[in-house]
């Protein structure tokens, strides 16, 4: 398998910056002060890190068998990373871990409205 220079580029292009992403989501897991702020840094910056690798190695194969597979691994990051981040989110909000100062749970807004009466004349 012979790759031209303009899927090398992209192939390249795509791996550094996927690399750029997980290594800032990495930074975030270490240095951002709450479970909340490093659940937000790693489950972005990895989806879209991880989802550019994967799509270098489809660019890399051509789109022909192991592409496939990486285009398939892209559905199912996109799938199970923020539903896993929703999840872990909820739990930590369930077990008590507090928020950072001046920041609250956002709240349902219940609105009051009157029955609407379809027999009524206007």
């Amino acid at each position: 398998m012979t790759m031209n220079v303009l899927q090398a580029a992209v192939v390249t292009a795509l791996i550094v910056v996927g690399s750029f992403f997980l290594a800032v989501g990495t930074i975030g897991l270490l240095r951002l002060p709450n479970v909340y702020n490093r659940l937000h840094a790693t489950s972005k910056a990895a989806t879209l890190g991880a989802a550019s690798i994967f799509l270098a190695g489809f660019v890399y194969f051509d789109g022909q068998g192991s592409g496939l597979i990486s285009l398939v691994g892209i559905v199912f990051l996109f799938l199970t990373a923020p539903t896993g981040a929703h999840m872990i989110s909820r739990s930590a909000r369930r077990m008590g871990i507090d928020f950072l100062p001046d920041v609250y749970w956002p709240r349902v807004i219940e609105i009051e409205s009157e029955p609407v009466d379809e027999d009524a004349e206007e």
